[in-house]
Formats: C-alpha cells, sequence, structure tokens
C-alpha cells in the first residue's frame, strides 16, 4: 500500500495526496514549470537546489529515465509535485521509472493532487515556501514550519551547490573557463561542440586566478538562489570584465547586471517553462526560449549602463544585456538544450566569434 503525502504552503493552503519517491519531509520554495518534457533535465538541474517543482502538465514519468540526460550528477531539486505519476514508463531509451529515479536520489514528492488549483495559487499569491511529509506530521505543525521556513531571497544557495574544486570537462585548441554557480552539463556540452577545451572552476575563484589560466573566454553559468546574494561574483565579473569575452547565463547574467551596477528584484512567481517567447532586439526576432529563474534585473537600473538586447513578451522583463565594448552579452534564459527549443543556440556561436574577433 502507498503512502500518504502532504503539502503545507505558507499561506496556509494543505493539499493531501500521494507518497512518491523517497520517504520523508523536505522544505522549499515552491515554484511551477509549463513544460510538457524535460522532467529528468528539471529535476536534476542545479538552479532548482531549495525548491518543490510543481509539474503543471498532467502526466509525467511516461517516458522514463535514460543515463546521460541529466544536468547534474545527481537530482538537485529539493521536492517534487505531480498531478499523476506513471509506474511503468514506454520508450525504447528508458532505463529506469521516474518513481524509482526519485527514490534512487532521496528526492521526496507527492502525487495525486490538483495541481491547477495549486499553481492558482502562487500565481495569485506568488511563489512561497512549503513543505512535503510522508511521515504522518499533522498538517498544523506542518503548515507552522511551512511559515518560519526562510525564502529566497538573501539565500547564497548558488555556493552550496557549485563545484568544490576546479575539473576539466573537455579538451579543446581553445580554452574557456565556466564559473560554476550551478552549471548545467548541457552548458558544457555546447561549449565542448564548438572545439573549446572547458574547464569549470568554484564559484568563488578569484578574477586573478581565473586569468591566470589564460582563457579564450569565459561563461558565468546558470544557479540558484538570490543574485545579490552571492559571495563576491559581482567583483568577480567586474574584475574580469574588458580583459576577456565574457558570456553570462540566466543567474550569470544578473550577476553581470549587477556587476555593471544595475539591480535585482524577486519576481512574483518566477519564469519556469520551455516555450517562454523572447524578443531579440538586435536581431529583431523572436525566439521561444527555455526559461528558469525566480529573480530578474531591473531594467531602470541598467539606464546608461549596458544595452538590454533581449525582453520577455510575457511581462515586459529584461532577458538579456550586452557591452560591446566589455566584450560582454549575457540572457536571462537558458540557450542550451535539455529541455525546450534550440531557437538561442547561435549565442554560443556568438560567444565563439566574439572570442575569435579578440584573437585578431
Amino acid at each position: 500500500m502507498r503512502r500518504k503525502a502532504t503539502l503545507a504552503l505558507a499561506s496556509g493552503e494543505i493539499f493531501e495526496g500521494t507518497s512518491v519517491g523517497a520517504e520523508g519531509e523536505t522544505v522549499g520554495e515552491v515554484v511551477f514549470n509549463t513544460a510538457h518534457t524535460g522532467y529528468q533535465e528539471i529535476l536534476t538541474d542545479p538552479s532548482y537546489a531549495g525548491q518543490l517543482v510543481t509539474f503543471t502538465v498532467s502526466e509525467v514519468g511516461n517516458y522514463g529515465i535514460h543515463q546521460g540526460d541529466e544536468q547534474a550528477e545527481r537530482a538537485q531539486a529539493a521536492g517534487f509535485i505531480a498531478r499523476r505519476v506513471c509506474q511503468e514508463p514506454s520508450n525504447w531509451r528508458s532505463q529506469e521509472s521516474l518513481p524509482a529515479f526519485l527514490e534512487r536520489n532521496r528526492v521526496v514528492g507527492i502525487e495525486g493532487i490538483d495541481t491547477r488549483k495549486l499553481v492558482r495559487i502562487l500565481r495569485t499569491a506568488g511563489a512561497q515556501q512549503g513543505i512535503i511529509d510522508s511521515t504522518g506530521a499533522s498538517p498544523p505543525a506542518l503548515k507552522e514550519r511551512a511559515r518560519t521556513a526562510p525564502g529566497m531571497e538573501g539565500q547564497d544557495l548558488a555556493t552550496k551547490v557549485s563545484t568544490k574544486a576546479p575539473y576539466r570537462w573537455s579538451e579543446g585548441a581553445r580554452e574557456v573557463v565556466a564559473v560554476d554557480y550551478g552549471v548545467k552539463r548541457g552548458i558544457l556540452r555546447q561549449l565542448a561542440e564548438l572545439g573549446f577545451g572547458v574547464t569549470v572552476v568554484p564559484s568563488r575563484t578569484a578574477a586573478g586566478e581565473i586569468l591566470a589560466r589564460k582563457p579564450a573566454g569565459v561563461v558565468l553559468s546558470n544557479g540558484p538562489g538570490d543574485p545579490a546574494a552571492v559571495v563576491g561574483a559581482d567583483q568577480q565579473a567586474r574584475e574580469l570584465l574588458g580583459k576577456v569575452p565574457v558570456m553570462g547565463i540566466c543567474l550569470g547574467n544578473q550577476i553581470l547586471a549587477l556587476a555593471m551596477g544595475g539591480k535585482t528584484y524577486k519576481l512574483k512567481f518566477g519564469h519556469r517553462g520551455a516555450n517562454h517567447p523572447v524578443r531579440d532586439v538586435i536581431g529583431d526576432k523572436i525566439d521561444m526560449t527555455s526559461q528558469n529563474h525566480g529573480f530578474a534585473v531591473d531594467e531602470k537600473s541598467l539606464q546608461g549602463k549596458v544595452q538590454v538586447t533581449h525582453v520577455n513578451l510575457y511581462d515586459g522583463t529584461v532577458e538579456g544585456i550586452a557591452a560591446p565594448d566589455l566584450r560582454m552579452f549575457a540572457v536571462q534564459y537558458h540557450p542550451e538544450d535539455s529541455p525546450g527549443p534550440h531557437d538561442s543556440r547561435y549565442l554560443f556561436r556568438r560567444f565563439a566569434q566574439m572570442i575569435e574577433s579578440s584573437n585578431r
């Protein structure tokens, strides 16, 4: 017989369902992702550290798990929430079921709840702290613990998920350093496909140490938590600018904005999905993008400091910046694959072209 599970929100709502994955209790920010595929990539994305991810699709897990599609060595999300989970996947690539994956990775989850109702609450009240429990704790106690749990603002989660020591990802003629604030393997794969030799370094690596490696370029990666709380990141980025071509992705975009004197703020419920329309202001075209962020860059704070290159068509928020004189550009979304469309892979080629131009 499958265990019962409870989801309690800081706002007081209670959802009763069935446990899926590991038994126990987990606390985090309850968010939602609207992608119809890519659950393995989402759950292993370090940007979801500290978050309980709600999948809005009616059923997840139907094509199983395939080793090699993950974005990190193990699951990174703090918890899993779904309407229905497929117990017996059907796909020629499947090596494991989603429930087995969750249990193996010690991810506590809940299924069988009304995810439409939950998403309406999150859209109205905003993303908030919650708790999933399968141990039988009382709902009033769970609500109180969710209410008193610390929120995302002020949390330096990037340092927690970052590698503790540099490592080599790929060999190549031109060297690129990726600063790991929670880097997805998809980013490293894209750089490797362009022929770059990639070295990944910890988030707190000093700019001087990065430059001492004599890289052709530097990528500031995606990652979780509050960009303004990442210790030393804005100074690190500031000391890199103008010395080497720099590309920022997601959290890296926010850190570069902070380095240029801008500000960031928390979105009400964030952008998480695989088909978010973004206008490329420079190219005068629309990209369908994969997104995962709960903070955004304050456009007014950037006036006269950088060029805004991309704009979200849902709410007008900043999705990309550039400072050509400093050989820097960044985007708020994910141009690498998995999950989502491939519209934005040209950005990696743009980074390579910037490096080539710098070497002439």
